[in-house]
């Protein structure tokens, strides 16, 4: 049974340090990544649907799964925006291929960033941090020839901490690059 380096990395290294530096009772109080939730948001698929069929297939290079279309929800008549027409695409990751994101997220994608001095520390008040990518072509999944827009897409990740302290130092445990 395949386990992601990531995965046993939490379990024998990241809880006992946390364990110490936040002073829990018991392994159950030590947060964890819940969830990682991708998603892109495609305003320009309004008018080109062909768009929308790339981002997903993208999209679902990208995470290792099938990605969703999202549509919205009410008019907005100045974007010429119907209900219920699709506007983005998302793709949710847990367990294993959550694990096996934030591996090549950490140690692949984020270094190829152009200028790359790491990223914003600041979380959103309950625990989670939102990574803004501005270009999908900085993962190796992505075939640059075969790109028809470049797009940028958030990267969410949802902890079961319950300050913003205790999530950095998970994120900060796992590997992810702040800036200092």
């Amino acid at each position: 049974m395949y386990t992601p380096a990531l995965k046993t990395k939490y379990k024998d290294e990241i809880v006992s340090a946390l364990m110490k530096e936040f002073s829990y009772k018991t392994v159950m109080q030590v947060p964890k990544l819940e969830k990682i939730v991708i998603n892109q948001g495609m305003g320009q698929a309004i008018a080109d649907k062909k768009l929308l069929e790339f981002g997903v297939k993208e999209m679902s290079d990208i995470a290792g799964q099938k990605a969703v279309q999202t549509i919205s929800t009410k008019d907005i008549s100045n974007f010429k925006l119907r209900k219920n027409m699709p506007i983005g695409i998302m793709v949710t990751l847990r367990r294993e291929r959550m694990f096996e994101f934030l591996e090549r997220l950490i140690s692949v994608a984020l270094p190829r960033i152009r200028d790359f001095k790491g990223i914003n520390s600041k979380l959103d008040g309950r625990g989670n941090y939102t990574l803004g990518v501005t270009e999908q072509i900085i993962f190796p999944e992505i075939d640059l020839d075969k790109v028809a827009k470049i797009m940028g897409l958030q990267i969410t990740f949802v902890t079961s901490a319950n300050t913003d302290e205790e999530a950095l130092a998970l994120l900060r445990h796992f590997g992810l690059p702040f800036k200092k």
